[in-house]
């Protein structure tokens, strides 16, 4: 039987556009647009629970807007919310303009809203009762108040030998909240799963395996997740596998990589060793792919 996995992070409305070549500017692009629930920490929890993990916790903070909406689409996903609801700030928006290429590239326009108004207040220790592991996402480090509150989730983590892992999110806003404070967070950490580009930005080295390799001697394990060319496990400054992709024709490359982490959790949380976990994540990203938004596609009765 897996272990509850409690994951700390973003809930979002996404706003999916999928339009066909270039943008129009200053006139229309037709495109079909869908508003799903998104959210890298909400779709972690969502694709973890979708991968057979029994127990999967969710804490975040919605909008009074559209907190009831939230708190359904994640229970029906099999996730267990504890969503704080903002009085002041609405639920975060994304803007998901997806190319319906070939590539089924995404440029997210953000409104973090509510979501990065998570603080110390909001976090209680007996959240980790059960808890086997704790999982961050990296939006949590874009603001003071909710990286206090990861600061605060990690020493009550670590004080309970609840291993912790971290998915760093956004290269982009990665580059203005400064890596060497995402750095020094890192010591604490036992699992950093960053995309290709982040690992590169954090080591500031340009080869993925050379970048994977580097941040291993930081953190025990490291994931680098690479999309089409799978992914690479590192550990104690070397690369000790190679996971191919699952090749698949993309509609959305939207939430690939929380697919992936809420994959490989729950794999590793079933008694996975990492290579093995990071073949399901990569199974997980090839499905996410397929389908439009960050979630696992709905089971039918």
């Amino acid at each position: 039987m897996s272990a509850a996995l409690l994951v700390i992070g973003d809930v979002v409305t996404d706003v999916v556009a999928r339009h066909r070549g270039p943008l129009a500017t200053g006139t229309d692009t037709a495109a079909s647009i869908r508003t799903l629930p998104g959210g890298a920490g909400a779709n972690v929890a969502c694709w973890a629970a979708h991968w057979g993990n029994p127990d999967v916790r969710l804490l975040g903070r919605v909008g009074a807007d559209a907190a009831a909406w939230h708190g359904r689409e994640l229970t029906a996903a099999g996730v267990r919310p504890h969503l704080v609801v903002d009085a002041d700030a609405p639920t975060g928006t994304v803007i998901c303009l997806v190319d319906a290429g070939a590539s089924a590239e995404r440029t997210f326009l953000t409104d973090s809203g509510a979501s990065l108004r998570l603080a110390p207040d909001d976090w209680s220790d007996a959240l980790l009762d059960g808890v086997a592991r704790l999982h961050l996402s990296g939006y949590l480090f874009f603001s003071g108040p909710s990286r206090a509150l990861a600061a605060v989730a990690l020493d009550a983590a670590r004080s309970r030998g609840v291993p912790v892992s971290l998915d760093p999110a956004s290269a982009g806003f990665l580059t203005e909240s400064g890596v060497d404070t995402f750095l020094a967070f890192a010591e604490g950490l036992d699992v950093l799963l960053p995309s290709r580009d982040e690992a590169c930005l954090l080591t500031g080295l340009p080869d993925p395996e050379d970048a994977a390799a580097k941040l291993s001697r930081q953190v025990p394990l490291v994931v680098a997740k690479q999309g089409a060319q799978g992914a690479l496990v590192a550990a104690s400054g070397a690369v000790r596998a190679r996971i191919p992709a699952v090749p698949v024709s993309p509609r959305d490359t939207t939430g690939a990589g929380d697919a992936f982490t809420g994959a490989f959790l729950a794999a590793l949380l079933a008694g996975a060793e990492p290579e093995e976990a990071a073949e399901q994540g990569c199974r997980a990203g090839a499905l996410a792919v397929t389908t439009v938004g960050g979630r696992p596609p709905v089971r039918t009765p």
